[in-house]
């Protein structure tokens, strides 16, 4: 893994509160004790606490902490916003606008620093950044593999298989599904059943996470079989 080429992943959820930066800052930490060059990205984040007149990204600041890179916050993480809703949302309360090219430019100078690249969403694939553009779009400008988040309980199937189907329709790869129930004990007959069942309809390699997991080394093993790493 010391010389991975320079690629990465693009990390989307089914919903927010799902898990994807516990997965992001997993993914990075085994990657940077295995010798990998890691960056970090989070294009826009919401729900930012004000802390010394200052917004505070946690997630972003997760991302960057746990891929040990030098990069400034403002390239990690080019938009924070106070209000937890959309980016869209977010940036019209604050009578702002967000600009997708200089959210590419971010991306392009941490992709030509690090050897692999994680960049995480906000909520689903589906969520609005601009007027006319959402995360759907930025995944495909981007050209990074992408990897689902999914909760584990009943309801995650519809929303985990239609959020595949946005990004086929766009021809943007998918990498993995993770069905995270790290932080969530939860049991029952949709919980056990899910990851088969949706490995099944999608054809896509389905990572279980158990209540209590903090280590991703599987899902590491996992991703380096479809080539994602």
């Amino acid at each position: 893994m010391k010389n991975a080429r320079k690629t990465g992943l693009f990390i989307t959820g089914t919903d927010t509160g799902v898990g994807k930066t516990f997965v992001g800052t997993g993914i990075a930490r085994a990657l940077v004790a295995a010798g990998v060059d890691v960056g970090a990205m989070k294009p826009a984040e919401t729900g930012c606490r004000m802390q010394r007149r200052k917004l505070i990204p946690r997630d972003a600041m997760d991302l960057l902490m746990s891929s040990r890179a030098g990069d400034a916050l403002d390239l990690v993480n080019p938009y924070r916003f106070r209000a937890p809703v959309a980016p869209l949302v977010a940036a019209e309360t604050d009578g702002r606008t967000i600009d997708m090219g200089r959210i590419m430019a971010a991306f392009r100078k941490l992709r030509a620093r690090h050897d692999f690249l994680i960049v995480e969403g906000a909520g689903g694939i589906m969520v609005p950044l601009t007027r006319r553009k959402s995360y759907l779009d930025l995944a495909g400008a981007m050209g990074l593999p992408v990897l689902v988040i999914a909760r584990p309980d009943l309801g995650t199937i519809n929303h985990t298989v239609l959020t595949v189907m946005a990004l086929r329709s766009r021809n943007i790869a998918v990498s993995g599904i993770v069905v995270n129930s790290a932080r969530k004990p939860l049991q029952g007959l949709a919980v056990r059943t899910n990851p088969d069942i949706l490995e099944r309809i999608t054809g896509i390699p389905v990572f279980a996470v158990p209540y209590g997991c903090c280590d991703l080394g599987p899902l590491i093993r996992l991703l380096r079989q479809t080539s994602a790493i």
